[in-house]
């Protein structure tokens, strides 16, 4: 099945692969609801595109107590969403080998944004989602590191890990329904997402933005489930490893599922 739904709610849109793909859905035909922290560059997204493609919600995934009115909101002004892309994410080096300079607080604030809040928000809209007649999708953004960590930055790698198996889980306990869950793996791609290296350095580092774009739409609008850009340096057989991986946790799944009625 084509990626080919037409009200899409996307989280995390104002910078980086989360503004790309939002640009790119709109150019594609899909009506877009951009999602963010920054309201400069949610009324840069509509100005851009139009009302009539393009609207904006100013939200903070972190701001748990407003999560339902959000959700509730959403799905009552846009009767027809059909996609929710999970985009929002954050990253920060951590020397673990200086305990004493570790910020505990940070490191959990970073696996909270890019593990729970997304957790919460998938949960809270696939209800509505699944309660549709015709085919939905829950998209997220993870990374190649869900399954190679890099040692530098232990809390953003160990978040997209625990993603990546919430999501695995996910979508086969709701096998068969009209909800698709679909995971996005980028390499480290040129964004603001490593501006704390510097602006200079960090938005140097990885693949250009554009490129990744192109990519990861090819596989998505071909109907993959995990779509995949790039590989993890020096990782030889990387594509084997993730898919024999993925064929573990199906054989485990199916001897568990006989015993935990769905």
């Amino acid at each position: 099945m084509a990626f080919n739904y037409k009200r899409v709610l996307l989280v995390g849109a104002t910078s980086g692969i989360g503004a790309a793909m939002a640009d790119r859905l709109v150019l594609e035909g899909a009506k877009v609801i951009a999602v963010g922290r920054r309201q400069d560059r949610l009324d840069a997204f509509v100005q851009k595109h139009g009302s009539d493609k393009a609207s904006s919600v100013r939200y903070d995934i972190n701001d748990t107590a407003g999560m339902d009115a959000f959700v509730n909101g959403i799905v009552t002004q846009y009767p027809d969403l059909d996609c929710v892309f999970l985009n929002s994410g954050v990253q920060s080096q951590v020397r673990l080998s200086r305990p004493e300079e570790v910020d505990l607080d940070a490191f959990h604030r970073e696996i909270s944004t890019n593990f729970n809040r997304l957790v919460d928000l998938s949960i809270k809209f696939l209800p509505h989602l699944q309660k549709k007649s015709i085919p939905t999708a829950l998209v997220f953004t993870g990374t190649l590191l869900a399954a190679v960590p890099a040692v530098t930055v232990p809390a953003y790698s160990a978040s997209k890990a625990a993603l990546n198996v919430y999501i695995m889980c996910l979508r086969r306990q709701n096998k068969g329904s009209s909800t698709k869950i679909i995971e996005i793996w980028p390499p480290a791609v040129q964004t603001e997402l490593h501006d704390y290296m510097g602006h200079e350095v960090g938005r140097k580092v990885g693949m250009p933005l554009q490129d990744f774009t192109d990519q990861a739409w090819e596989q998505l609008a071909a109907g993959a489930e995990l779509v995949v850009v790039g590989a993890v340096p020096t990782v030889e057989g990387f594509a084997e490893m993730v898919e024999a991986r993925r064929n573990g946790f199906e054989g485990l799944a199916n001897l568990m599922l006989q015993h935990f009625p769905l």
